[in-house]
């Protein structure tokens, strides 16, 4: 048996945390205030966890998904860490984690510790004045659970806001509606890296 499937099927559990170069921006409307909807989003979003339902399609997604992941993220352990998360939050924000894969590649090249020049932080760039809006403004978005918890939800918003336009959403997402530029480089990287084969 492969070292890999041991470490998934013995009983050893990764410690994880609630939560799943360019910028989330929020969706701003004429006041220049937060969108009410998206804040609640949010909020919920912190309260809710979820893990995987079945454990041997886990397993497999996972190893999967590691060989893929190695040539951006080369510690073994940070990968799976990294993978638990976010087919955890996709899952949780009902998007498909390979979605949320080439999202993250695009944004800060699986960079945890990742800052815009306008101050998005973390794997997935959320701009944290979201943290004071919904009422955690203690939580760090270098967390890599608190990131993909909350740039899951905010791409979740985008996309049933969008009725699943895929283009839309992601430059909603990104901060440029309005062009494809930015969706076309995530659908590019969906479509290389991370399309199950």
């Amino acid at each position: 048996m492969r070292p890999i499937l041991i470490l998934f099927t013995s009983r050893i559990t990764l410690i994880l945390a609630l939560l799943c170069s360019n910028t989330v921006l929020a969706n701003i409307n004429e006041s220049n205030t937060p969108d009410p909807e998206l804040r609640k989003l949010l909020s919920k979003a912190i309260e809710d966890s979820d893990s995987f339902e079945d454990r041997f399609d886990a397993e497999v997604w996972l190893v999967d998904m590691s060989r893929r992941l190695q040539k951006f993220v080369d510690d073994e352990q940070h990968r799976l860490l990294l993978l638990r998360g976010i087919h955890r939050e996709a899952s949780r924000a009902n998007l498909t984690p390979e979605l949320v894969l080439a999202v993250i590649e695009v944004e800060s090249h699986f960079d945890d510790f990742a800052i815009s020049r306008s101050g998005a932080q973390g794997l997935m760039q959320v701009m944290p004045f979201w943290l004071k809006e919904i009422g955690h403004p203690d939580d760090n978005l270098i967390n890599i659970n608190t990131n993909l918890r909350m740039g899951c939800t905010i791409l979740k918003y985008y996309m049933d806001m969008e009725k699943n336009n895929l283009h839309n959403a992601l430059a909603r997402y990104n901060g440029s509606y309005g062009s494809k530029k930015y969706s076309t480089k995530v659908l590019e990287a969906l479509r290389i890296n991370w399309r199950k084969r």
